[in-house]
């Protein structure tokens, strides 16, 4: 395979999930601003509805990785590329209707009504969700064997994460500007409210449009490998009087490994710094620095644009210095903003870019790390590789759930608005970071490796049987 095949296939591997990261980035910058601001949801009801979705990607990303693992493709697809294409299809139906209003509600009706007719479109994306990104994570350590192929796959995945975050802020920004420059509604001001229900409704739609088109790129250009066809798996599982059967690493193996808790709960970490950060720039920019309701495209594009260019550097400065350190330059940059933000009380519109530099490149950096170090815990055990990525993301949905159901729990408490969500962005950031470097420590001290002799326990099991 040539140079410029192999560029071709991965990145229409990476391409595989630009769907998920449109829907991502709005589902995190912007839902609780459209509940809350636009729709009129109380905080709470706001906080339930996001904690709804987190449940249930939690719950179902498990779920997925373990079936994913055991289950045939159909259509020619292999069994990763089945599950990715069940998922691009619930994404689809499920994700337009929860940015639209309630269809069968009016002004008076109750606001449980109105979570118990989004609770269902939320799940079934979730569901989408989870099934798209374990499959597609899955594939990582199937299509590359060595580790600095594995980095290179997984910026590359993330380089599509941030064109897919700057697409969503690129749109959404000449929404607002389109808005404000062509409309000659009154009720249309610089702040947000039920005026801005058809915007978030055109987002939607336009960020669904082009994300099937990238999903169909990586289906018809990533070619899934198998190292044993289904039917040869059968006859092996079939023949039981083979003396000595090729052991296999299965998901309870995971559960009696350390350096698989290790990775876990710097995933979480990483997550929850990525995306409580993503879900409360939006209220911090327009609820306690007061910036025009055009700011929550334009900050967050900052954002992107220094974590692009972050990516570009991340496999040449993590093959200098290693994956580790890597992560640790990544975690000062998270640490530089949370301290700048909460020292700056009186932050203004020009620090704030510097700041969201910083966040930036820092969450670019921890994300592609913890990735690479997830695909460098599974090596060769691909096998039971999606139980480890869904494993991984039941930890970050339910904490990032928890963790913005509290958030919005005591956001309703009559305290000064223009501290809070200043507060909620520094002491969030930071303090996960600091709980971030405590797990890196130990795994400096304890490299990712598999260390239980799971092979000879597993022969000998099957020998005695």
């Amino acid at each position: 395979m040539n140079d410029s095949t192999k560029i071709c296939r991965r990145l229409c591997y990476a391409a595989g999930h630009f769907l998920n990261d449109l829907c991502a980035s709005v589902w995190f910058i912007y839902l609780l601003v459209y509940l809350h601001s636009v729709l009129g949801l109380q905080s709470s009801s706001a906080g339930v509805l996001l904690l709804i979705g987190q449940i249930a990607d939690g719950v179902c990303t498990p779920l997925v990785g373990y079936e994913s693992d055991r289950t045939e493709g159909i259509l020619r697809h292999g069994k990763r590329k089945t599950w990715h294409l069940l998922g691009t299809v619930c994404v689809c139906v499920s994700f337009p209707f929860i940015f639209m209003p309630c269809l069968a509600c009016s002004d008076i009706t109750p606001q449980w009504v109105q979570i118990l007719y989004f609770s269902p479109f939320i799940i079934i994306f979730q569901f989408g969700w989870a099934a798209t990104q374990t499959s597609h994570l899955s594939l990582i350590p199937e299509l590359v064997s060595r580790e600095s192929a594995k980095v290179e796959l997984t910026a590359y995945r993330y380089t599509f994460t941030v064109v897919a975050n700057i697409t969503v802020y690129t749109v959404a920004w000449l929404l607002f500007h389109f808005q404000s420059q062509h409309s000659m509604d009154p009720s249309i001001t610089d702040n947000l409210g039920q005026a801005d229900i058809p915007l978030f409704r055109v987002l939607a739609l336009i960020l669904l449009a082009i994300g099937a088109l990238f999903s169909l790129i990586f289906h018809i250009g990533t070619k899934e490998h198998t190292s044993v066809s289904e039917t040869e798996s059968r006859l092996i599982s079939s023949s039981s009087q083979e003396a000595f059967p090729r052991p296999v690493f299965q998901w309870k193996h995971w559960l009696k490994e350390p350096s698989f808790y290790q990775v876990a709960f710097l995933y979480m970490c990483t997550r929850l710094i990525a995306n409580l950060s993503q879900t409360y720039i939006s209220v911090y920019l327009t609820n306690s620095l007061m910036l025009p309701k055009n700011f929550i495209a334009i900050i967050p594009l900052v954002m992107y644009v220094s974590g692009f260019v972050c990516s570009l550097l991340l496999k040449p400065v993590s093959r200098l210095i290693g994956v580790s350190i890597t992560y640790l330059v990544g975690l000062l940059l998270v640490l530089g903003f949370a301290i700048w933000v909460f020292v700056d009380v009186k932050l203004g519109a020009e620090s704030i870019f510097a700041a969201a530099v910083l966040l930036g490149a820092g969450s670019a950096t921890i994300l592609v790390m913890s990735l690479s170090m997830t695909a460098m815990l599974i090596g060769e055990q691909t096998q039971s590789g999606a139980f480890v990525y869904g494993s991984m993301s039941l930890t970050d949905k339910v904490a990032n759930g928890v963790g913005v159901i509290l958030i919005q729990s005591i956001s309703t408490d009559p305290c000064c608005p223009a501290w809070f969500y200043r507060d909620i962005m520094a002491t969030v950031t930071g303090g996960v970071a600091v709980a971030a470097a405590l797990c890196l420590l130990t795994i400096l001290i304890w490299p990712i490796k598999i260390r239980n002799n799971w092979r000879s326990n597993t022969l000998v099991q099957r020998s005695v049987g």
